[in-house]
C-alpha cells in the first residue's frame, strides 16, 4: 500500500522548490499533489494474478510479441515506455495466453530498471510453468525520457534480452524467436 499523504507532501515540496510559496495561490496547481499521488497509485498498483496452466503436448515455441508497458525510471522518476516480447517452449503444459500480458504487467508495482525487468520476466516465466518449459526468452526495447529530455538528449532505444534454457544453448532457437518478433512488429 502506498502512502498517498507522503506522496502529496513530497509533491508540495517539489512545487515549493520550483515556484516558491506562490504555487499554492495558483489555481493551476491547487489539486496537483493529489492528482500526482492518484497517478502513482494507479501506475504502481498491485496486480496479482493466478497462473492458469493447461496440461498439453504442444512442444513448439509460443511467442507473445510487442506488449507496450510504462513505468518510471528509478533514477530520475521520469517515464519509460517498454516494448516487451517473450517466448517459451512448453514441456508438458502451456500457460493461459492472457496470463502472458499479466506476467509482464505484474512487474510494474514500482519503478524498475530495464535490465532487472528483462531478467525477472524470463525467470518468472520459467517458474510459473510446471513442468518447467524448455526455455524462455525476453526482448525489451525501452524509450527512456530521462535520456530524451536531459543528459544526452537522444531518441535511441535501449534493447535488453534475457535467455534461459534452449534459447541460451541453441542459437537456432534464439534466431527463430528474434525472427518471429521482427515479423510481428
Amino acid at each position: 500500500m502506498h502512502d498517498k499523504a507522503a506522496i502529496e507532501k513530497g509533491v508540495e515540496y517539489i512545487l515549493h522548490g520550483l515556484l516558491g510559496p506562490e504555487w499554492e495561490a495558483d489555481r493551476n496547481y491547487s489539486d496537483t499533489p493529489r492528482r500526482v499521488a492518484d497517478f502513482y497509485e494507479e501506475m504502481f498498483r498491485k496486480r496479482g494474478y493466478a497462473t492458469t496452466t493447461f496440461p498439453d503436448d504442444y512442444d513448439q515455441m509460443i511467442v507473445f510479441a510487442h506488449h507496450e508497458a510504462y513505468t518510471l525510471c528509478p533514477h530520475h522518476l521520469l517515464p519509460v515506455r517498454f516494448d516487451v516480447s517473450l517466448a517459451y517452449i512448453p514441456h508438458g503444459a502451456v500457460l493461459g495466453l492472457s496470463k502472458l500480458a499479466r506476467l509482464i504487467e505484474n512487474h510494474f508495482e514500482e519503478p524498475i530498471l530495464q535490465e532487472v525487468l528483462t531478467d525477472s520476466i524470463a525467470d518468472e516465466l520459467m517458474k510459473r510453468l510446471s513442468p518447467e518449459p524448455l526455455g524462455s526468452a525476453v526482448l525489451v526495447y525501452g524509450e527512456h525520457s530521462c535520456m530524451q529530455i536531459r543528459g544526452p538528449k537522444t531518441t535511441a532505444r535501449i534493447a535488453t534480452q534475457a535467455l534461459r534454457g534452449v534459447f541460451l544453448e541453441k542459437p537456432e532457437a534464439r534466431e527463430e524467436f528474434l525472427a518471429l518478433v521482427r515479423r510481428a512488429g
